[in-house]
């Protein structure tokens, strides 16, 4: 992942010193549960993690030259701790397979960067319901295939993108679930080599479930649910970027990305000002959907093991991990600072001559015993007149002076049907279905 879209505390995860910690650490806790067998002696877990507290660091840089002479990172891995250690670290990896320690460190990894995601989920749903509130009531014109629909609110829009979110964060979480499990089950997971126990006791040092049944690697349909639900997320993401591209189009600016002192939105016209920052995350997210098909084709694996997972896994872990990261905390802070118009939202409610009410004129028409079909075909009618005139014509005069309506519907009534509070009505319940009471 290049720098320009990472941030620290989830690149440090996939740092090649964090995977080698998670590796020395299942390591030593399969040797201390093995010397509690009896299968090694005690001494060797014991060696094993004195080291550890005085080791400064991880050689990252010799563990590497090792692995170009045996052409195995867990074998070089291996040699090296040796290395350190002295003579009780031969007891090492005893009964085990290079998959048991890949897998599990995998699924360590991918448990962390869970639990950063959901942090950035928690900041994002938090800065949506901040906002939601703020413009509850704000009237805005709601939109149909891109073209004036009914009157809504932008904070039923905002809610909705909550609503959205929250779902996001529950299904993180099952998918968190599914990932956290651990395989210390040696070659061909039969444990022939070592006993299940000492799968139960590393998967509960390291916070994991130990893996029903594994063929020799964790089954892969896990991992395809994961990176499954990030590209749901990543759709989440740009469906509530595009929103805002839209409403930060200059015919309709609504609504438009927060622009600091200084910032300047093009090299050769002084005036733009674009949408860069959801321009950028409908291209993140792109990114992060990519993961989601080489992820699913990882499930089929030839007989017990193959390889074929584990070059697509070095990619798609860190990148896909690292954008998501990066795009939620950058949405966040789009939300946060988003620039809101309500007398720009007014106006473009208003600027089609009232045809946002034409439901509403149906409806008492059918009520005043006009089929539906000609309930339509009048209001169409009047309807059509004003979208001609781009909004120049008014829908409520020509209704005024259309006698098919008048004989049935009171003034009274007719003008009622033009008022914007009668679309409002439910917002507040519609908040607590979505927030609570």
């Amino acid at each position: 992942m290049i720098p320009r879209y990472a941030r620290p505390a989830m690149t440090a995860i996939w740092e090649p010193e964090a995977r080698y910690g998670v590796w020395f650490e299942i390591e030593a806790h399969a040797t201390d549960k093995l010397g509690d067998l009896g299968v090694v002696p005690a001494s060797a877990g014991k060696a094993l993690w004195d080291w550890w507290a005085t080791n400064p660091k991880i050689d990252v840089a010799a563990i590497d030259a090792l692995e170009a002479v045996v052409k195995h990172d867990v074998i070089a891995f291996l040699t090296w701790v040796a290395d350190q250690v002295g003579d009780e670290a031969r007891f090492m990896h005893q009964g085990m397979t290079s998959s048991d320690v890949l897998d599990t460190t995998l699924a360590v990894q991918l448990c962390r960067a869970s639990d950063i995601l959901l942090a950035d989920l928690d900041a994002l749903l938090a800065a949506l319901k901040r906002r939601a509130v703020e413009h509850k009531h704000t009237p805005t014109i709601g939109r149909s295939h891109g073209i004036h629909a009914e009157p809504t609110t932008f904070g039923l829009k905002l809610a909705q993108a909550y609503a959205e979110f929250a779902r996001c964060k529950t299904r993180l979480i099952a998918a968190r679930a599914e990932i956290a499990t651990c395989a210390i089950s040696g070659a061909v997971g039969t444990f022939a080599n070592v006993d299940p126990v000492v799968e139960e006791y590393v998967a509960d040092k390291l916070g994991l479930v130990p893996e029903p049944i594994s063929t020799q690697v964790i089954p892969r349909d896990r991992h395809a649910m994961f990176f499954a639900t990030l590209g749901v997320i990543a759709g989440s993401v740009e469906r509530l970027a595009t929103e805002i591209r839209h409403l930060q189009r200059t015919e309709v600016l609504e609504a438009e990305e927060y622009f600091s002192p200084g910032q300047k939105g093009s090299s050769a016209m002084p005036h733009k000002r674009n949408p860069i920052l959801t321009e950028n995350l409908t291209g993140l997210a792109r990114m992060v959907r990519s993961a989601v098909v080489p992820a699913l084709e990882n499930v089929a694996l030839w007989h017990e093991r193959d390889i074929s997972h584990s070059s697509v896994e070095r990619y798609i872990a860190p990148d896909a991990t690292i954008t998501l990261d990066f795009a939620l905390a950058r949405l966040t802070g789009v939300i946060d600072k988003l620039l809101i118009y309500p007398e720009r939202m007014r106006k473009n409610l208003d600027r089609m001559g009232g045809l946002v009410h034409s439901q509403r004129v149906l409806l008492a028409l059918t009520q005043a015993g006009l089929s539906r079909e000609d309930s339509y075909r009048i209001v169409q009618r009047s309807a059509m007149q004003v979208w001609e005139s781009d909004g120049a014509k008014s829908l409520l005069e020509l209704l005024r002076a259309d006698p098919e309506v008048t004989a049935r519907v009171p003034s009274e009534v007719l003008e009622a049907s033009f008022g914007l509070d009668y679309h409002f009505a439910q917002v507040d319940r519609i908040f607590e279905r979505v927030f609570g009471a």
